[in-house]
């Protein structure tokens, strides 16, 4: 089985913990992210239609995942969403979305070396300093010392979330999820 290829059933699934119910509605921060393909990305300045999905961490061919990875409900599952994004990307853009990333707390060099990977054909960005995550009080856990986001995914437009999914599980399903709500929400 690949590292996108996950039997879900073997995996706890996260109970919605209510930690994103403030989110619709709100607007994006006035917050710049390094990116993985260049210059830093300010989602608060957006225009149009933006996905942006929100993950714990991805994992590394050259390092060990932490201690009981798969045993933390919403924790396994990054390489798979990102996966997705990635294989419906031309059809989220034919949706009418302007703009798809991803964001974690790892800095762009991790980042970057799971965009080449991968084959992203969209950018990742780091909330390394957790100003993101702290502009929006996103829901986050610990992991060996780590403050990590939970996944979710907001759709916003001009700046304004819109949708959250929340929590995301299988993570492998979200792009499939966001594609939906668009077929009825965007124009």
């Amino acid at each position: 089985m690949s590292p996108e290829e996950v039997d879900w059933s073997l995996i706890p699934a996260p109970a919605d913990d209510g930690g994103a119910d403030h989110l619709v509605g709100t607007a994006l921060p006035d917050v710049s992210l390094p990116a993985t393909k260049g210059a830093s990305v300010n989602l608060g300045n957006l225009r149009g239609w933006a996905v942006i999905y929100v993950y714990p961490m991805t994992g590394r061919p050259d390092r060990a995942l932490p201690q009981d990875w798969d045993e933390i409900p919403g924790a396994r599952g990054c390489t798979p969403q990102s996966c997705a994004f990635r294989d419906h990307f031309a059809q989220l853009k034919g949706y009418g979305v302007d703009h798809l990333f991803g964001v974690s707390t790892q800095d762009s060099d991790y980042q970057k070396e799971a965009a080449t990977r991968l084959h992203l054909p969209f950018a990742l960005l780091s909330d390394k300093d957790g100003a993101f995550g702290a502009a929006l009080d996103l829901p986050a856990m610990k992991v060996d010392g780590d403050r990590l986001l939970k996944r979710l995914t907001m759709i916003a437009r001009n700046g304004e979330i819109a949708q959250v999914f929340y929590p995301v599980f299988p993570p492998d399903q979200d792009a499939e999820n966001v594609i939906n709500w668009l077929k009825t929400h965007a124009n």
